[in-house]
């Protein structure tokens, strides 16, 4: 799993993995922050964890191909994006072209990018959620495969809505996850299909976003 930050949805992937309800092996967490708090929480579990930092390298570019170079290493069948926040480079895509995923914060195509949750309140959205696609060139704009609504309340602050979209994220990401891990979800030319029916739009899974 690739992850830039806290890693709370690769907590959540991990102990839905050590559970048996997600039929995976979590077999890295690879950083570009060498301080990201996830990678101490994979370490906690005895996942192999590492750092590639940016700093290291002249361009991004040279980035990427040393951050597939890690990932290989491992030989996923599926990178999970859990909340890495970098773009990736056109070539890294392409390697990994139908078996990596992300999971980003809204429902997509609306608030691609960064401070959903400030930009939902803005606009006084009814609704915002989170959404997992299949990762291409454009920025949160590859094949979309499910998504989970969250009302927006007139309480709503920025770090409430925060906390009931993570609530559904990890619960949403493993599901979908199990589904590629499974055989039911793959990527053809460009579209996400389950059970081999190609998805003319997002699964929409409800209710993910209540307490635990």
């Amino acid at each position: 799993m690739l992850l830039s930050g806290s890693g709370s949805n690769f907590a959540a992937i991990a102990a839905a993995a050590r559970d048996g309800s997600l039929p995976i092996e979590v077999r890295a967490a690879v950083s570009d922050r060498p301080a990201a708090y996830g990678l101490e929480r994979a370490r906690a579990l005895g996942i192999p964890a590492e750092a590639v930092p940016v700093r290291d390298f002249p361009d991004r570019a040279a980035h990427d191909t040393a951050l597939a170079a890690r990932i290989d290493a491992y030989a996923p069948a599926l990178v999970v994006c859990a909340g890495y926040m970098r773009i990736f480079t056109p070539a890294f895509v392409a390697r990994y072209a139908d078996r990596m995923l992300n999971i980003h914060p809204s429902l997509l195509p609306a608030y691609r990018g960064l401070d959903t949750h400030r930009r939902a309140l803005a606009d006084g959205a009814r609704w915002h959620g989170c959404s997992v696609h299949f990762v291409s060139d454009e920025l949160d704009g590859g094949p979309l495969v499910a998504q989970a609504p969250v009302p927006v309340l007139p309480s709503d602050t920025e770090a409430t809505l925060s906390a009931r979209v993570h609530r559904a994220e990890h619960r949403l990401y493993p599901m979908v996850i199990g589904w590629f891990a499974r055989g039911r979800l793959r990527c053809q030319g460009g579209r996400a299909a389950l059970d081999g029916v190609p998805l003319s739009g997002p699964v929409r899974v409800e209710g993910l976003y209540g307490e635990v």
